[in-house]
């Protein structure tokens, strides 16, 4: 493995590590984004100081050849990546022994900076964790920059106070919305040009301008266990808040039976958690004040919902409503809820939210 070889791949991979997130800014192996996209990739890193130190790099290891193995270590530690090759999660611990304490975890598909290795551990920081992780189940050089690219995000950032996201990479393009400055955007790659950031914007594919956004490309990081503890009394505290009661409704003598039919219609073919959470949506519009305050006004609302325009909910009330879904729609109606407040869904895909079945809720 002679310079050449190193040279490239440390011309596709220069890490920094920064407090909240690992940005690994990728010179050449983005899709999409084409060679001399400097202005739609604008790391903060000191390009001549990071080349400077490069030229000095490729200079000294002409004179370090003799191994494949050394040449594999020295371009490891120079490129300071390191990711977990684990299927769940690694330990990481306070100091390079199996008996050390554990604290910390580095996940499957988790990457970090390396920091200093000593026989069979490598001392890692990724996140707030830093510790010793066995070699055993790291990956080093360009499997973890191969592994890094499958699995990392592309984040764009807005520098401008606030940009348009345009229905297609033009200019005479139509406009879906604004986002404002310093908004983090996950970049659709595939569909990004060399002028153009393709983003999601409220379930559509949408277009900013590249010249004022600066991109970054980031690997998720490990916890510490204080970190994992904090998270999990986060989860317990939001899950609670989702399946809190909301309080009865006062409704017509038959809304529950037309709710259970819209219900059917929507989620018939989905767990009973399915079909409480649609259930659940109705009546979150009914206690909002955004919308019509009773369940038909709601349901029979303009542009709502598919099933109701188009004739099916009373089809389904002619033929008969199952239990499960005049269930569903009874526990709503006395303020159950799994989906909080959420007043939408939607088929699961591309939209963030809580995911049901084949639906996500928001």
């Amino acid at each position: 493995m002679g310079t050449n070889s190193r040279k490239s791949r440390l011309l596709r991979v220069l890490t920094r590590v920064t407090a909240g997130a690992m940005s690994l800014a990728l010179m050449g192996n983005v899709p999409a984004m084409a060679a001399g996209a400097d202005h739609v990739i604008k790391m903060n890193v000191g390009a001549a100081e990071v080349l400077e130190g490069f030229e000095e790099y490729a200079a000294q290891s002409s004179e370090h050849n003799d191994a494949q193995q050394e040449d594999s270590e020295e371009e490891s530690q120079r490129s300071g990546l390191v990711m977990a090759d684990v299927v769940n999660s690694l330990n990481v611990r306070a100091e390079a022994s199996e008996e050390a304490e554990k604290i910390g975890l580095l996940y499957a598909d988790c990457g970090g900076e390396i920091l200093e290795t000593t026989e069979g551990w490598t001392k890692i920081k990724s996140g707030n964790l830093v510790g010793w992780a066995s070699n055993e189940y790291l990956l080093f050089g360009e499997d973890a920059e191969e592994l890094a690219e499958s699995v990392g995000r592309t984040i764009a950032t807005v520098n401008a106070d606030a940009l348009r996201v345009r229905k297609g990479p033009s200019e005479d393009a139509g406009v879906y919305g604004l986002v404002k400055k310093n908004d983090e955007i996950e970049a659709v790659v595939e569909e990004t040009t060399e002028d153009w950031v393709a983003i999601e914007f409220e379930g559509d594919l949408g277009y900013i301008s590249a010249e004022f956004v600066s991109c970054s490309f980031l690997v998720d990081n490990g916890e510490t266990y204080d970190e994992i503890k904090e998270r999990e009394k986060r989860e317990r505290e939001e899950k609670a808040k989702l399946i809190a009661n909301l309080g009865a409704v006062a409704v017509g003598t038959t809304d529950d039976v037309l709710l259970g039919a819209l219900v059917q219609c929507e989620a018939g073919n989905q767990p009973y958690e399915g079909k409480l959470a649609v259930a659940a949506v109705v009546m979150n519009r009914v206690r909002s004040g955004a919308y019509p305050n009773t369940i038909g006004g709601v349901i029979y609302a303009s542009g709502q919902f598919t099933p109701a325009g188009s004739g099916k909910v009373e089809q389904r009330l002619a033929l008969g409503v199952s239990d499960s879904c005049l269930q569903a729609a009874r526990e709503a109606i006395n303020g159950a809820t799994n989906v909080g407040t959420a007043t939408h869904f939607r088929r699961a895909g591309n939209r963030e939210g809580i995911i049901i079945g084949d639906h996500v809720f928001w």
